[in-house]
């Protein structure tokens, strides 16, 4: 064989083990769970852990999921030129039927949401400029959607405009954490890729009870792009982007810290997420926090990821689950009964030129494979 066939077979056999090998080539105390993987199912059958379900009715990047009254509720989207689409559509699982639901009462994008008391609750994110050029404005509007009524009510603003952060429930208040907004006395009106913006490491606490709100302790880590989770009285902030909003300017982080609402104080960085990542879909089931998709870029590539990781808090350990069929990143996410539940979302990174929006929505049947 020519000496340059035989290196790039040998370069494509190196790639190809590297991928199989993501969660192996990072230290830490995470375990590998292998399972094959085979072409997806129709809808309604079973591949191995993973269901197919009833697609997505109106395919979409930079959605965002929570369940509430064991529905799973889908909000936001984003269309070209950085339009947000308002979505809500209801999933029923015993149906397994999509039904859209009223659009949400302020169109936006990358707002963060959390459910408590089976109402949902959605905060800040960007909304387009009134005028001229496309644009992420952040927003300080607090939103809560009552899904029995279909219904929206607006609630006390958030004390700092940001979009793109996370938010979780802890003991009957909601904590919003990190995003992204503009710099301080920069005059900018909109955070845009080619000029600086600030990444936060802000945390706000929301009392539904009195419809206020208070500062707490900043989050060691100034992170975007993240998820919150909250499992025995305490948030976990996962993963994210730091350096930037957008991932063509940013780099993704797989730094894990906790924070603990009951001394107001935040952990030591806890065992990394074997995929530093962004732009994913997290969900708790049996006091383990599943996260599940995202997007990397660098100057050689630009993707979406297939990783399912699972972290357990009292163990402070992460296993790499079975991957989901299809890649995406900004797909909406949630756990109903023993089903992780993965939604739609874009098969590509960010400003690759195209829209490659998919329909997917697959489960990962959590019974079959937890230990």
């Amino acid at each position: 064989m020519p000496t340059q066939s035989l290196r790039h077979l040998l370069v494509g056999i190196a790639a190809a083990a590297g991928c199989a090998a993501i969660g192996l080539a990072i230290g830490g105390p995470f375990h590998t769970t292998v399972f094959a993987q085979s072409p997806m199912a129709q809808s309604g059958e079973a591949k191995g852990p993973w269901l197919t379900l009833s697609p997505f009715p109106d395919p979409s990047e930079e959605l965002l999921g929570a369940v509430a009254g064991g529905k799973l509720y889908v909000f936001a989207g984003l269309g070209p030129a950085w339009k947000p689409k308002a979505l809500v559509y209801e999933y029923d699982p015993d149906t397994d039927k999509w039904n859209e639901r009223k659009p949400m009462a302020l169109p936006s994008h990358h707002l963060a949401l959390a459910t408590l008391n089976d109402k949902i609750y959605a905060f800040g994110g960007f909304a387009p400029p009134t005028s001229g050029p496309p644009g992420w404005v952040p927003i300080d509007n607090a939103w809560e959607y009552d899904p029995a009524n279909d219904s929206w009510k607006a609630l006390a603003p958030m004390p700092t405009k940001r979009g793109a952060a996370a938010a979780a429930a802890v003991n009957g208040k909601i904590y919003v954490v990190g995003g992204a907004g503009i710099r301080s006395g920069s005059g900018d009106t909109m955070i845009l890729p080619s000029r600086l913006h600030q990444i936060l490491d802000t945390v706000e606490e929301y009392d539904p009870a009195t419809n206020s709100w208070r500062t707490r302790s900043p989050m060691p880590t100034p992170r975007n792009h993240h998820i919150a989770a909250a499992v025995a009285g305490k948030l976990y902030a996962i993963g994210g982007r730091i350096g930037a909003a957008f991932i063509t300017r940013a780099s993704n982080t797989d730094v894990v810290e906790a924070y603990d609402p009951a001394n107001d104080s935040w952990t030591p960085p806890l065992e990394r997420m074997p995929t530093p990542r962004s732009a994913m879909a997290a969900a708790v089931h049996n006091n383990r926090i599943y996260v599940g998709g995202g997007e990397f870029q660098d100057r050689r590539m630009l993707g979406a990821y297939r990783a399912v990781e699972g972290y357990d808090p009292a163990q402070n350990r992460w296993d790499i689950m079975p991957s989901m069929p299809n890649a995406r990143h900004g797909l909406a996410g949630g756990v109903i009964g023993d089903r992780l539940y993965l939604v739609s979302g874009d098969a590509q990174s960010a400003g690759n030129g195209a829209h490659t929006d998919v329909p997917f929505n697959q489960a990962l049947q959590l019974d079959k494979v937890e230990r």
